[in-house]
C-alpha cells in the first residue's frame, strides 16, 4: 500500500468521523423498525407511510404536519450502502397504478431515508432556524426475529420443544416420520441431513399456511444467499442413547450453533441494536380466522418477538445490544379496513390484550408502548345490509381472487377479549359461540388529489406515536 493509499483512507475516516458529528448534533437520524410476521402488511405499511409522510394532506393527527412545523420531505439516499434499498417507487406503482395489485412481501432487510426539513417550535422558535431531521426506516422479516429464543437454547432442548409442539400438527406428519428413522447414533451422511432439513422446511411452510406463527428457523422461511448452505441444513431430532463426534445427532447439533452464531447473532447486531422507534404489525383478524391454536401460537410468538426489545437476563442479547434501548414501540392490528368502524374498538383491545405479557416486558425496559388498529391503505368503503331481519355493519370491497364487488360481515368481535384468549389458552379446538371469517380484498383504483397520500385508518396517529415527538 502507497502513502496515497493510507492517506486516501484517513481523509475517509475523518470524513466520515465528520458526518457522524454532524448527525448527531445538527442532523438527527430517528431509526424507525418495521416488523411482523408474515403477511401482517410490512410493505404496504412503509409504503402507504412514505407516500403520506411526502404528501401530507391525510396527515391531520400527525401534529407537527398539523400545526405547519414540516416545511418539506424528501427522499434521499440511504446512509448503509451495504442493504439494499426499500423499493418504494415500485411498491407505489403496484398500489396506485391502473391496475392495482399487492406488492411483493419483506424477504429480506432493506432501507430507506426519508428526510424532513422542519420548523422549530416553542417560545424561542422565530429565533431558531428550520432543521433537517432524518428518519431512516428499517424493514426486516418477524421471522427472523422469532430465531432470538435460539440464542438461550442447546440443539437437545430446542430439538424436544419443536418435536413436542408439533407432534399433533397434520402438516408436520411427514417430517415426523422422517424423524422417527433418523438413526442419531449412525454415521453422518450429508444426503439425510438435506432430506431431513428438506422435509422440515415443508413441515414450516405448511404451517405458516395453516395461520401459525412458530415457525423457526426464520431463514428456512427466507433463505436469500444462505439457501443451501450446512448452517441452514439440519433439523430437531431426538438425542439418541449415545452419539459420537461424527453421528447424525452430533452434526445436526453442530449445525444448529453455526446457525445461532453465523446468522441470528450478525443480523441482531449490525441491523437491530441501532433502532429507536419500533413499530410491530399483527394480522389479528387473520390469526382469529385461523382458530384458537393459530390464535394463541400467536400470541406466544408475539412475545418471543418482543424479547428482543428488553433483553432481561438473555447475556447474548445484552452483548449484541450494549446500553441501546427501544424509546417507543407501537403494537399495531391491521388490516381494520376489513371491519366496520364500529368494531374498530374491539379490535385495538384484543391488541392490547393479546400483547399485555409483551407489553409489560417492554414497559418495564422502559420504553413508550400503545396498541392501536390501523390499515396503512385503506381498500373498502363501510355498508349497512339487511340481513334475516336485522341490519349488519359492513365493509364492501373488491375481492382479490374474482374482482368482484361483495359486502363482507366478519362476525362480532367479543367485548370483552378473554372471550378469544381464554380458550386459545385452554387448547380449545374451535370457537365456540361464534364464528370469524376473512376476506382478501384487492388494493382499490384510487384518484389522488394534488397533495394527498393513500387512504388510511389511523396512520397519522400511528405516525405521530411513533415520531411526532422528534419532528
Amino acid at each position: 500500500m502507497g502513502l496515497g493509499d493510507i492517506a486516501d483512507g484517513i481523509v475517509r475516516q475523518v470524513e466520515a468521523v465528520g458526518e457522524g458529528v454532524n448527525e448527531a448534533l445538527f442532523e438527527p437520524v430517528i431509526r424507525l423498525g418495521v416488523t411482523g410476521l408474515s403477511r401482517a402488511g410490512k410493505t404496504v405499511f412503509i409504503t402507504s407511510l412514505v407516500a403520506n409522510l411526502l404528501d401530507r394532506a391525510r396527515m391531520a393527527q400527525l401534529v407537527p404536519a398539523a400545526e405547519g412545523r414540516i416545511l418539506t420531505a424528501f427522499l434521499q439516499p440511504q446512509p448503509d450502502d451495504t442493504v439494499p434499498r426499500f423499493d418504494y417507487e415500485a411498491h407505489l406503482a403496484a398500489l396506485t397504478g391502473p391496475r392495482p395489485h399487492w406488492p411483493e412481501g419483506t424477504r429480506a432487510v432493506s432501507q430507506l431515508r426519508l428526510s424532513f426539513r422542519v420548523k422549530p417550535g416553542g417560545l424561542l422558535s422565530g429565533l431558531r432556524s428550520p432543521r433537517t431531521v432524518h428518519l431512516d426506516i428499517v424493514d426486516y422479516p418477524g421471522e427472523w426475529l422469532l430465531d432470538l429464543e435460539l440464542l438461550d437454547k442447546g440443539y437437545d432442548d430446542w430439538s424436544r420443544e419443536v418435536l413436542g409442539r408439533i407432534a399433533a400438527r397434520p402438516m408436520a406428519s411427514e417430517f415426523l416420520s422422517a424423524a422417527d428413522k433418523a438413526d442419531g447414533a449412525g454415521d453422518f451422511a450429508e444426503a439425510d441431513a438435506k432430506a431431513l432439513a428438506a422435509a422440515f422446511t415443508r413441515y414450516l411452510h405448511g404451517a405458516r399456511e395453516a395461520g401459525y406463527s412458530d415457525c423457526t428457523p426464520g431463514r428456512f422461511l427466507l433463505p436469500g444467499e444462505m439457501e443451501g448452505s450446512p448452517a441452514l441444513t439440519f433439523a430437531p431430532l431426538p438425542r439418541p442413547d449415545g452419539a459420537a463426534r461424527k453421528s447424525l445427532w452430533r452434526e445436526m447439533e453442530r449445525r444448529f450453533e453455526a446457525y445461532k452464531a453465523k446468522v441470528v447473532k450478525p443480523f441482531f447486531h449490525k441491523h437491530f441494536r441501532r433502532i429507536d422507534r419500533q413499530v410491530v404489525l399483527v394480522d389479528v383478524l387473520g390469526a382469529i380466522n385461523a382458530g384458537p391454536a393459530q390464535f394463541d401460537d400467536l400470541r406466544r410468538a408475539m412475545a418471543e418477538i418482543l424479547k428482543a426489545f428488553n433483553p432481561g437476563r438473555n447475556a447474548f442479547l445484552k452483548q449484541l445490544l450494549g446500553m441501546h434501548r427501544v424509546e417507543r414501540i407501537l403494537f399495531a392490528a391491521t388490516k381494520a379496513d376489513h371491519l366496520h368502524h364500529s368494531q374498530h374498538r374491539q379490535l385495538t383491545e384484543i391488541m392490547a390484550a393479546m400483547m399485555r405479557e409483551a407489553r409489560d416486558r417492554a414497559d418495564f425496559a422502559g420504553a413508550d408502548t400503545a396498541a392501536m388498529s390501523i390499515a396503512a391503505l385503506r381498500t373498502t368503503t363501510e355498508d349497512t345490509i339487511d340481513h334475516a331481519g336485522r341490519k349488519l355493519d359492513c365493509v364492501r370491497g373488491t375481492l382479490e381472487d374474482s374482482g368482484r364487488s361483495a359486502a363482507f360481515y366478519p362476525g362480532a368481535l367479543p367485548e370483552d377479549p378473554m372471550r378469544l384468549i381464554g380458550p386459545a389458552r385452554d387448547g380449545a379446538d374451535k370457537w365456540l359461540d361464534a364464528d370469524y371469517a376473512v376476506m382478501r380484498f384487492a388494493p382499490a383504483e384510487l384518484r389522488l388529489k394534488p397533495g394527498e397520500g393513500p387512504p388510511h385508518i389511523r396512520l397519522d396517529r400511528a405516525a405521530d406515536f411513533l415520531i411526532g415527538d422528534r419532528l
